[in-house]
């Protein structure tokens, strides 16, 4: 070989073919697309388990609502606290979210358990948080015990169920605003025939007239009646007007030969029965 050429084969580099050419290449750029893929999976295995840890992660209110029902059917509505039994019964209207803070801010707002039930839809639409569907189960609790207190009054004689009677009329009209009388009509047997209420408003400013309440228990064949109504003060003294009323309804009752058994007040602190107090 001349000098020329082993020169030119010196200086002239080993051929690589096309394919190699793309090899090397390819590596190089597969290479980069493995670790932009491996960083981009890494970030998406990342979200993938922190969407699983949330997830996971439960309220902490979580497996409240199944406790409370076991407690209430095992031990009854004795087991709970006032605002734990209205928070029962909110659960059944509202299927989401913690209604605890609802309850007793409920209770706070209203007083007590039993003036929540007894409250008016219109102002329990004031209460923040409560909807439609929370108010309605409200008043559907309301509605059972009342069913339930009567019922249980129309069980037996009322001169004979004395504290049933009470009971009854403390959920009917015990919690009210304002002031209501109440007619109860009783049968020979002395059973509640019927519970009416004959008039709103004090009874000092708004008249009762005793015919109008004979006349009422004409038509019902009622043989006797109590009369029953509330002071929203929470004193359950009679007044001078409620004597007097009182009066005039046994005086005009005798005439017809109907039975003023009673003449209750109720309040939320008790109650006062004319009968035991020598006014009848």
């Amino acid at each position: 070989m001349s000098e020329k050429q082993d020169r030119k084969a010196a200086s002239t580099p080993a051929h690589q073919t096309s394919s190699e050419i793309d090899d090397g290449t390819r590596v190089f750029f597969d290479q980069a697309r493995t670790v932009h893929a491996s960083g981009t999976l890494g970030a998406s295995g990342t979200d993938a388990v922190d969407a699983e840890k949330s997830k996971s992660a439960k309220p902490h209110y979580h497996g409240h609502r199944q406790r409370l029902r076991d407690r209430f059917i095992k031990g009854g509505a004795t087991a709970l606290a006032d605002y734990e039994l209205l928070e029962l019964m909110l659960c059944m209207a509202m299927t989401r979210g913690d209604v605890k803070p609802l309850a007793k801010s409920l209770i706070t707002q209203f007083g007590s358990f039993a003036n929540v039930l007894a409250a008016r839809p219109e102002d329990l639409k004031t209460a923040k948080g409560l909807g439609e569907a929370g108010i309605a189960a409200i008043k559907i609790a309301e509605a059972s015990a009342l069913h339930l207190s009567r019922e249980r009054a129309m069980e037996l004689p009322v001169i004979a169920s004395w504290e049933q009677l009470i009971d009854y009329c403390r959920a009917r009209i015990g919690h009210l605003k304002n002031e209501e009388l109440h007619l109860l009509f009783l049968d020979r047997k002395n059973r509640l025939i019927a519970d009416e209420c004959h008039q709103r408003g004090t009874v000092d400013h708004t008249p009762v007239y005793p015919r109008e309440v004979i006349k009422r228990a004409l038509e019902l064949h009622a043989s006797a009646l109590i009369l029953v109504h509330n002071h929203p003060s929470g004193d359950a003294t009679p007044s001078k007007g409620d004597i007097d009323m009182t009066r005039k309804i046994v005086d005009a009752a005798k005439a017809m030969d109907i039975t003023v058994h009673d003449h209750i007040i109720i309040s939320r602190a008790g109650y006062n029965s004319f009968k035991t107090l020598g006014l009848i």
